[in-house]
């Protein structure tokens, strides 16, 4: 025997019997305290069916014997089985008892299960009003019952009896049984909680596992678990799963841990001891800044995100942004993360400089490196300016355009238009303006804008208007009389032309240092003035065009006789910018009683039939440099011209008169008309001068002209006193 149970415990069968679930003992019958000289069958089992083979038995803490899985006793004591494959079974206590009345329980029994308990007299048919107890004290409805039913039954070490009343020989006593401690086996141990690490490392995942085992016989009780920190619910509270992932683990997340297990029905819940779990924080490291868009360049407008990330670290980490120059950071977060970012937006132009970000989790903090940002503000609108050397631009005149925009990072490239025709383009690498400048000409009258440009989209300014004015060209003079001879109070009128410049046209005419009146054309053309002549009006004479030279003056000499007042139409060469506002002092033109009259000593005199076709002297002669305009040929056939010459100081004036007549007898007979340069015939005319002593007589006298007065004028026939004059 000795031999065979040193072989039971060398075999792989002992090996397998810690891991082995436990073997099940049973009683038959199934009361586990009986009547001395009665026999109750043990039997051992595993895993529900028959242990095959031998059974090892236990009688208290000594094996007992090597035998089947069946065998009889009679003694009370402490059982225990064991099979080849299964562990060791739990005790199970027999009481052989020699009382007259005991309390049976029935056998086996688990935590959670329903009991059936037996009041039994020896003799049972006189056993009456039986009654039970439990730690002394009555179980409710339990009177005169043979059996009662506790309902699920704990481990509690509770104490039970009972009472009967027994009559014998008609002799009625009270009995009462011994204690019964009701073996109550385990359902399942008090679990024990598992965590995957005790010292978990923050953001590391952890498992916590809730570990206990059913008994084998019973198999299909239901279980369900539940996990605690402290005092806090972990999870979703019960659960079918033994296990408990935890994804991240903090340093709050620091503390005592345990877990419950308990049926279903909750008849039994059991408790693990405490664990202690402390979370390890990992500083952080590696801090990074990064910014959006990517490389820190921003136009002015946008969004900026800056990211703030670390390589290492655990636990709550507080991120914060700064911009260098700035005392108070740009912002701060703090959470269970190793990335966070800051949204800035429409950035501005101070928003421009260096950034960093900080990160700590209460180790310090630990900065990034700086990344610069720079922002580029898009031009804005700009404005174009004309300057010009006078308010009124003329043509020749150099016209400087200035373009800026007030805002905008360089450089900038500037473009200038006329009439949307491209002028030109100048840069501003620093900023600022730029200027381009342009010689007037009369096309370059019109709208004039600009662009600015600095990659970030052009912008237009807005249109600028320039007029340019061309000067007016040398005028044109010409007097008109209302006949072929003037007098004292005669209306003259003054007319003066410029054939060309810009509109309007200003005319002003002078007498001496007086101005005699203005005349205003609203487009090119001549204007006039009238003067009612009197003998006061000799003098110089001139006119002005506005945005021209004032005109050269002319002498006009006046008499006060009427004869001796003639009406003259001056045409004035157009190098001379003013007016001759000429009275010539002569009759008419008529033929004189004396042929070969002289004008004066040593002047011949012609028959004024000669010639009738007048040429230009070479002193009046027109400068061919300079454009020439005249009247048309009828009206100066009508209208003959006039100007004083070689005035001294003798008692004689001349008059020369410049007639012109277009027939083809004149022509012929002054062959000088057919040359390149025509010249006009001058004819000389004598008046004497008046004396102060004369003004009375000739007041008497206005009005009429005396026979006597005729005396006084010589024409001078047609010939060529070029030389002469």
């Amino acid at each position: 025997m000795l031999l065979w149970l040193l072989l039971l415990i060398l075999t792989p069968g002992r090996e397998q019997s810690r891991v082995a679930p436990k073997a099940e003992l049973l009683l038959e019958p199934p009361w586990s305290t009986t009547f001395k000289g009665e026999k109750v069958t043990l039997i051992c089992r595993e895993s529900h069916s028959l242990a095959p083979g031998n059974t090892l038995w236990y009688h208290g803490k000594k094996s007992w014997r090597v035998g089947h899985n069946k065998i009889q006793i009679t003694e009370s004591g402490n059982y225990k089985c064991k099979t080849g494959g299964s562990s060791l079974s739990d005790a199970v206590h027999v009481e052989f008892s020699s009382d007259w009345l005991i309390l049976q329980a029935s056998h086996p029994v688990f935590e959670g299960d329903n009991v059936t308990l037996r009041c039994q007299g020896k003799d049972d048919i006189y056993a009456k009003n039986k009654v039970y107890y439990k730690d002394g004290k009555r179980l409710p409805n339990s009177y005169n019952s043979d059996s009662i039913k506790l309902n699920s039954v704990s481990r509690d070490n509770s104490k039970y009896h009972c009472t009967a009343e027994m009559t014998i020989f008609l002799i009625k006593y009270e009995e009462t049984s011994n204690y019964l401690n009701i073996q109550v086996q385990e359902l399942f141990p008090h679990p024990v909680l598992r965590a995957s690490s005790s010292t978990p490392i923050e953001g590391s995942a952890m498992t916590l596992t809730c570990e206990t085992q059913l008994s084998p016989q019973k198999p299909n009780v239901q279980l369900q678990f539940s996990f605690f920190r402290d005092s806090q619910t972990l999870g979703s509270g019960w659960s079918r799963s033994p296990k408990l992932q935890i994804p991240a683990m903090w340093t709050g997340d620091s503390g005592s841990y345990w877990c419950e297990a308990e049926t279903v029905t909750h008849s039994v819940k059991k408790r693990s001891l405490r664990s202690q779990i402390h979370v390890q924080r990992v500083p952080v490291s590696n801090v990074n800044l990064e910014i959006q868009p990517t490389g820190g360049q921003l136009i002015e407008g946008e969004n900026m995100v800056l990211i703030c990330s670390v390589a290492q670290g655990s636990g709550n980490v507080t991120f914060s942004w700064h911009r260098e120059g700035t005392v108070r950071s740009l912002g701060r977060k703090t959470q269970r993360s190793l990335l966070a970012e800051l949204q800035v937006p429409t950035v501005k132009e101070r928003d421009a400089g260096r950034y960093y970000c900080a990160a700590d989790n209460f180790h310090g903090p630990i900065l990034s490196t700086w990344i610069r940002v720079t922002v580029r503000i898009p031009v804005s609108r700009p404005v174009l300016t004309l300057r010009t050397p006078r308010p009124q631009a003329v043509v020749g005149d150099l016209l400087t355009l200035h373009c800026e925009a007030q805002r905008g990072s360089p450089p900038i490239l500037y473009q200038f238009y006329h009439k949307d025709v491209t002028l030109g383009n100048s840069s501003a690498p620093s900023g600022g303006g730029a200027f381009f400048n342009l010689s007037l000409t009369a096309e370059h009258s019109g709208n004039y804008f600009c662009d600015a440009d600095n990659g970030l989209g052009a912008q237009h300014s807005h249109r600028v208007s320039l007029s340019v004015t061309v000067p007016a060209s040398r005028p044109v003079l010409i007097l008109r009389a209302p006949g072929a001879q003037a007098a004292v109070e005669d209306l003259l009128e003054l007319h003066c032309e410029a054939l060309a410049g810009s509109s309007p046209i200003l005319y002003w005419f002078h007498h001496e240092i007086v101005t005699l009146g203005s005349s205003f054309a609203p487009s090119v053309g001549d204007a006039s003035s009238n003067l009612s002549l009197t003998t006061e009006h000799s003098g110089n004479y001139s006119y002005e065009v506005l945005g021209a030279q004032r005109g050269e003056a002319v002498t006009l000499n006046t008499s006060g006789n009427r004869a001796g007042l003639t009406a003259a139409a001056v045409t004035l060469p157009l190098s001379i910018l003013g007016i001759a506002a000429a009275a010539a002092l002569l009759h008419r033109a008529r033929t004189r009683r004396k042929a070969g009259g002289l004008s004066a000593p040593g002047t011949p005199s012609y028959s004024s039939s000669t010639c009738q076709e007048p040429a230009l002297s070479k002193s009046s002669r027109i400068d061919p440099q300079e454009p020439t305009y005249s009247e048309p040929l009828a009206l100066m056939e009508l209208e003959p011209m006039y100007s004083n010459v070689n005035p001294g100081d003798s008692n004689q004036v001349y008059s020369q008169i410049w007639s012109i007549q277009h027939t083809k007898e004149n022509s012929a007979n002054c062959p000088r008309m057919h040359q390149k340069d025509e010249e006009l015939t001058v004819l000389y005319s004598e008046l004497k001068k008046i004396h102060l002593d004369d003004s009375a007589r000739q007041a008497s006298n206005r009005g009429r002209v005396p026979e006597d007065d005729e005396e006084n004028y010589e024409n001078v026939p047609c010939v060529s006193l070029a030389s002469d004059h």
